[in-house]
Formats: C-alpha cells, sequence, structure tokens
C-alpha cells in the first residue's frame, strides 16, 4: 500500500467536477489513502469538508505564507472563526505552513508571526506539522526550537545538505515527490521520507506537462526504489509506515 501525504485534490481551482476518476486511478495505483492540504481559511474549510466525503481522504489545517497576506488582526479574526474546524476526527495536521522568500514582496515579519501562531495551535492540539520553507532556513530553524512538536514533514524538501543534516538530527521528516524524478536535489535517508504528489504540481516522470494526480505516488515509489537500490515492496513499506506513524492514518 501506498500513501500520498500532500496534494490538494479538494481545490476546485485545479480539479474542477467531480474527483471520482482521480480517486479511482489512485486505487488502481495502489494508492490507498491520501491527505489533502489546506493553505487559507476558506481552503481548509473545503479540504475538511472534502476529506469528510471520502473515506480514502484526510486533511490538514493551515494558512500557506503565500497564500495568507491578512495581517495580525485579520488573522486573528479568522483563527477564532476557524476553531471548530480544529476538532475534525478526520484532522491530521497542520499545514501547509512556514516561510518562503522567494518572490519579491514578502513581508518577512508576518511571516514569522504567522508560522509562529500557526505552531503555537499544533502545539496545543499535539498535531504534526506540514512545513513549506523555501530560502528561509536561518528564520525558520529558531522559530522551530521554541516549540515543542509531534514528529513532523519537511514537505517537498529541495534544500541544501547542511539543512537536510540539521533536519534529521531534530527528527524531521521529509516529503519525497516528482520533483526527485527530473531535478537536482539533496535526498535523505529512505527511513525518514514520506511519499507526496503535492498534485496538482510537480509532475513526476514520465508525465511531465500533465496535471498531476495522488496515482502517480507510484512512479514516485518505483523511482525511489531504483535511487535507493531496495525493492518497490520495501520502498513501500517502509514510507507507508512513516505515514502511519506521523499522521495516524
Amino acid at each position: 500500500m501506498l500513501v500520498d501525504t500532500h496534494c490538494h485534490i479538494h481545490d476546485k481551482q485545479f480539479f474542477a467536477g467531480p474527483t471520482d476518476e482521480i480517486l479511482a486511478h489512485m486505487h488502481e495505483n495502489g494508492v490507498e489513502k491520501c491527505i489533502t492540504i489546506g493553505t487559507d481559511p476558506e481552503d481548509s474549510a473545503n479540504a475538511c469538508k472534502y476529506a469528510n466525503e471520502h473515506s480514502e481522504v484526510w486533511w490538514t489545517f493551515g494558512y500557506h505564507p503565500n497564500d495568507y497576506n491578512g495581517g495580525k488582526a485579520k488573522l486573528e479574526a479568522d483563527l477564532a472563526a476557524s476553531k471548530s474546524l480544529l476538532d475534525d476526527k478526520r484532522l491530521v495536521a497542520i499545514g501547509e505552513i512556514g516561510l518562503d522568500y522567494h518572490f519579491d514582496g514578502y513581508n518577512k515579519e508576518f511571516q514569522c508571526y504567522l508560522l509562529e501562531n500557526m505552531l503555537q495551535i499544533a502545539q496545543d492540539h499535539q498535531l504534526p506539522v506540514s512545513f513549506h520553507i523555501r530560502e528561509a532556513f536561518d528564520d525558520f530553524w529558531p522559530i522551530y526550537d521554541n516549540f515543542r512538536l509531534p514528529t513532523s514533514v519537511l514537505h517537498s524538501y529541495s534544500d541544501s545538505k547542511k539543512n537536510l543534516k540539521i533536519g534529521l538530527e531534530k527528527g524531521l521528516y521529509f516529503g519525497v515527490n516528482g520533483l526527485s524524478t527530473f531535478a537536482d536535489v539533496a535526498h535523505p535517508p529512505l527511513e525518514r521520507i514520506l511519499f507526496e504528489t503535492d498534485a496538482p504540481f510537480l509532475t513526476p516522470k514520465p508525465f511531465r506537462g500533465t496535471i498531476n494526480k495522488p496515482g502517480y505516488v507510484k512512479n514516485i515509489a518505483e523511482w525511489a526504489a531504483g535511487y535507493y537500490q531496495q525493492d518497490f515492496e520495501a520502498v513501500s513499506k517502509i514510507t507507508t509506515e512513516n505515514a502511519a506513524k506521523i499522521f495516524k492514518i
């Protein structure tokens, strides 16, 4: 069995209309479960609704650093309005949250403030976190160290070997997706990875140029079996057990 630990299958901007065929394709490829990821207040509520309508889907609550720029007062109001979602039985993590300094015009102060607020929620509810960190690890590590969180994940890791080493030392796991099949990135040890698609983004080889789908975890697993020189079943077992350990699914 395989698990897609990070996708956006609930997002109508990318998956308009019924997703029955996408879920069927997922099962046909041995992917039995997936986690759909919240990125702002409305999107998190939609992820919750979608997960509760599909028995093979779980969800996360998160405000993405690129998708939420409401300011401190609005953040307080939005978190208060969303409080009831945190009791949902299919909620498995806080995320996708973090820091992203890649695009011009980012607000470093507010991104750090947002991350701290989201990590406080994760700590209070003892939920793992799906982190999105891009070009911002120097600011991220001190913030991360201020909280006591369950075992969490650096989603779509593609940073330096130095930060990979730090993450391993801190007990973090690493999301491996289609990016690894076509880009030169640092690869964590097999025992510390989770498979994810980030669908509809980062489609793996040989499907580059098409919309990504949770079923393509199979292709990522096939790549990983070759890279780590393990058989497909061993790679599937290790990563699925990691997903169960962290997200309790």
